[in-house]
């Protein structure tokens, strides 16, 4: 990867993009990271870092005049945290998908996105479905190189409770050894080892749709 590069960011205030959003600015491969977010970050600071507050519902006004090489999607949310199923795919499909197209306008070669094992537009699971559907209309951009990641539970801390997750994360040290076979790729991932997925990715020369879960992301971070 040439040095200098411009890395594009929109999630940074969840957890795998607070992650993402500090590997990009201490990587010497990345000259600039711009974080589209709808609130300011908290506690991250540097010259190599441009934040603008973007709506994500007019996306074509910010971005004409951004270049960057690389985008990094880590939007996304819960149908709980949304309110309603429409609310949540608004998040998780419409906000990506523009955030895509907008991206290509911008000039981006490698498109890197956070999905979800299940994913499946055909599913009859809401959740799995919307997935799907956005990992479908985000390849029908015709990225050079659209890496999609499927991680299972995603482990960290979050700043809203979810009490489910919380169970999942307190038994994932005991689940995980357990899943093998075609349950390996659910295995619970930790949000920083996505990031360094996603990062490790874009350096990479791969063309075309490329897939990963449990395994392919922790190759990426050489963990």
């Amino acid at each position: 990867m040439t040095e200098g590069r411009s890395a594009l960011v929109a999630g940074a205030t969840g957890l795998v993009g607070g992650h993402l959003v500090r590997q990009l600015i201490e990587d010497p491969a990345y000259a600039k990271t711009i974080v589209l977010t709808r609130r300011p970050l908290d506690g991250v600071t540097s010259p190599k870092l441009q934040t603008i507050i973007a709506d994500f519902d007019a996306l074509d006004d910010v971005l004409p005049d951004i270049v960057a090489e690389d985008a990094f999607c880590a939007l996304g949310t819960t149908i709980k945290k949304a309110g309603s199923q429409p609310a949540f795919a608004r998040v998780d499909h419409d906000y990506i998908v523009s955030f895509a197209r907008a991206a290509k306008a911008a000039g981006v070669r490698r498109f890197l996105l956070v999905s979800a094992m299940g994913a499946d537009p055909a599913s009859s699971i809401f959740y799995s479905r919307v997935k799907g559907e956005t990992e479908r209309d985000v390849a029908a951009l015709g990225f050079e190189t659209l890496h999609i990641f499927r991680p299972g539970l995603i482990l960290g801390d979050r700043s809203e409770r979810r009490p489910l997750e919380a169970i999942g994360m307190s038994l994932a040290p005991f689940l995980n050894p357990l899943m093998l076979g075609p349950a390996r790729p659910y295995r619970s991932i930790p949000a920083e080892t996505i990031a360094g997925g996603m990062r490790g990715a874009a350096h990479g020369q791969e063309k075309g749709v490329l897939i990963h879960a449990y395994d392919a992301i922790r190759q990426y971070t050489g963990r």
